[in-house]
């Protein structure tokens, strides 16, 4: 039987794992409450898309070599990613921002008029800031780097 283990998996798995636990622990910091919806949301600090599809770059780079067809896809892959997740993402979030608050100001409108209304929030936190996905991207490429190099 062929040995089903792949380092560069594990290792980018491993990383979106412990970015979104990161995320969790900054968020407790930041706000003195545990939001389990943390781990599972995007957007926050670190990326966690940039740290996974990095470690698998970088882990295919170690194990493939980085003239491989396999690198290539990967880092192509990353590149998409990163730049969804700070571009199209991030800009999503912020109009949904302004949208919740053109929702709210018609609301308050409501309300003065005595007229229910429920309330339903687009989700602002699905992008992430450059920093943000530089952070995951750094922490990814040291996770799959150090992970096939070790394992």
């Amino acid at each position: 039987m062929e040995n089903i283990y792949n380092p560069p998996l594990v290792a980018a798995v491993l990383s979106w794992f412990i970015a979104q636990l990161i995320k969790v622990l900054i968020n407790v910091i930041q706000h003195k409450k545990l939001n389990v919806e943390r781990f599972l949301g995007a957007g926050g600090m670190p990326s966690s898309h940039s740290a996974a599809v990095c470690a698998l770059a970088a882990g295919l780079g170690v194990t493939e070599g980085v003239n491989s067809p396999m690198f290539a896809l990967a880092f192509v892959l990353a590149v998409i990613v990163m730049y969804d997740a700070s571009g199209v993402r991030r800009a999503a979030g912020m109009h949904a921002r302004e949208i919740n608050k053109i929702k709210d100001a018609i609301s308050d409108i409501f309300m003065k008029r005595n007229v229910e209304e429920k309330k339903k929030y687009l989700k602002e936190f699905i992008g992430h800031s450059p920093l943000e996905v530089f952070f995951g991207a750094i922490f990814g490429i040291a996770m799959g780097i150090v992970f096939t190099m070790y394992s």
